[in-house]
């Protein structure tokens, strides 16, 4: 027999070694030159972009001797800061538990309790607000009578640092500038941390921050929303780790919409997206037009809509709430139509000289 020759493996050892990475997918191409990228942050460990941070942060309380070996960490989480947790605590050996609300995706819960998480839910009501207020209450709680771990994803710097490689990536993946990145503001980790190291590493890029309709992150009457990883409800102290000066444009979107997106995306594309990642599809979509010629239009996709197949993706529970609206995908299949259409009007013009 033929010896094989040798060459280096690709193997890693840990799930955590497999974060990052995460490809870009052109959705949108228009006559002028300009594109829709989307930075397919689901195809990480965990199916997030939030494992990026969870592992940032618990490296550094390491380093910093919070956590300890065999510690407790204790989080309120809607799902992704939560399942990135748990696989950091698994890999490293410690207790984690978080603290949820009926808001979360069950897939999301039923990952973290795959993974051995501990879950303490609060009841989050019936009129589409998430309970973050009493999560972290509950979870400040916990962290005081036990001991535990709490790292406070809202405030926490090392959030933000969690995206630096993000932002490394983007520019490394593409042969020009990032012109625009949109995306869900969240505890303002994903969105602000990349937009900062892209400014420090030489970018022009403008940032628009995208918020359910009814967050009070940029102010304004608060409301129900079923848009689930970012949004902040009525009473809520917006953390630190929202950096204003990062956002160039603040950018709110309906249920409706967002999810009416997302089902597009799926249907173009073959790739689920969560309700946020269609919320922002759906900013980008609506720019573009408004955009210079040759423009390079990046969004942040943060997390998978397999998590959401009972909900965003269900006509079901979309209907029990008013949210299922055939007329607005419509809009959104039109308006992709019409930029697939000025790509081939631009070819025609150059071919024919019109």
């Amino acid at each position: 027999m033929a010896h094989l020759p040798r060459r280096r493996e690709n193997v890693v050892r840990s799930a955590s070694e497999l974060i990052g990475s995460t490809p870009l997918l052109e959705l949108i191409r228009t006559g002028t030159g300009t594109r829709l990228l989307l930075k397919l942050e689901q195809f990480n460990p965990t199916g997030s972009a939030k494992v990026r941070m969870a592992r940032e942060m618990v490296l550094q309380a390491e380093r910093s001797g919070e956590l300890r070996p065999g510690g407790h960490i204790v989080e309120p989480t809607s799902g992704n800061t939560g399942a990135g947790l748990a696989l950091m605590a698994l890999e490293r050996g410690y207790t984690f538990t978080a603290v949820v609300d009926g808001h979360a995706a069950e897939d999301k819960l039923r990952a973290m309790k795959a993974m051995g998480a501990q879950l303490v839910s609060v009841d989050s009501g019936t009129g589409g607000e998430p309970s973050t207020v009493e999560r972290r209450r509950i979870a400040a709680e916990i962290a005081a009578r036990t001991g535990a771990y709490r790292p406070d994803q809202h405030n926490n710097p090392h959030n933000n640092a969690g995206y630096r490689e993000l932002a490394h990536e983007l520019l490394a993946d593409i042969d020009t500038d990032v012109d625009y990145l949109i995306g869900a503001v969240g505890t303002g980790g994903s969105l602000c941390g990349t937009v900062e190291e892209l400014r420090r590493l030489g970018s022009r890029v403008h940032a628009l921050g995208v918020e359910p309709t009814g967050s009070i992150i940029f102010g304004g009457a608060a409301g129900g929303y079923w848009q689930t990883g970012a949004g902040s409800p009525a009473g809520f102290p917006v953390g630190g780790n929202v950096k204003y000066d990062a956002i160039d444009e603040d950018c709110r979107v309906g249920d409706i919409d967002a999810f009416a997106t997302a089902r597009v995306v799926a249907r173009r594309t073959g790739i689920l997206v969560g309700g946020t990642g269609g919320a922002a599809i759906h900013v980008a979509l609506r720019r573009l037009v408004h955009v210079p010629a040759g423009s390079t239009v990046i969004v942040l996709v943060c997390d998978a809509g397999e998590k959401y197949l009972d909900t965003v993706y269900d006509d079901d529970w979309l209907r029990e709430r008013g949210l299922l609206d055939r007329a607005a995908q419509q809009r959104i299949i039109r308006l992709c139509r019409a930029y697939d259409e000025s790509v081939r009007l631009a070819a025609y013009s150059v071919r024919t000289g019109a």
